[in-house]
């Protein structure tokens, strides 16, 4: 893990454990044990205000290229619930692909549970619209 940690920004943080809180009934055992999984790791995460957090390191909305456990890669946009769109490779935070991804950086690789078991995934490449656009408007 690049930075030691998970790292979150402040208000995402606060955002993801009142979506945990919410959903901790969940019926699917996978989504279960990814969301039980997700909050051991938010204890020990590292909370960052907006303008320390790395460009690295997926967030909500983060777009992320993944190398899979058997070579191939793809890209995927982490969402609220509400906003996930798998024909538009938008994929919930709270799915179990989007807890093994929030808060790791790029070129990190992670060992998490799936629905078909125990997978290895590569972080290729993080792509953060939201701080772009930001950085693009204090730049003008």
């Amino acid at each position: 893990m690049k930075y030691g940690s998970l790292i979150l920004e402040k208000k995402e943080f606060k955002l993801l454990e009142d979506l945990l809180r919410s959903v901790k009934y969940a019926k699917d055992e996978s989504y279960k044990g990814s969301m039980n999984k997700l909050a051991q790791e938010l204890k020990t995460a590292s909370i960052k205000s907006e303008e320390e957090f790395p460009e690295d390191v997926i967030r909500f909305n983060s777009i992320v290229e993944i190398e899979s456990f058997d070579g191939t890669s793809r890209k995927y946009q982490l969402v609220r619930p509400e906003e996930s769109n798998v024909a538009l490779n938008r994929i919930s935070i709270l799915a179990p692909l989007g807890s093994a991804l929030i808060g790791y950086a790029c070129n990190d690789e992670i060992s998490w549970h799936f629905p078909s078991g125990e997978k290895r995934i590569k972080i290729l490449g993080v792509e953060n619209p939201l701080k772009q656009k930001k950085t693009e408007s204090k730049n003008s």
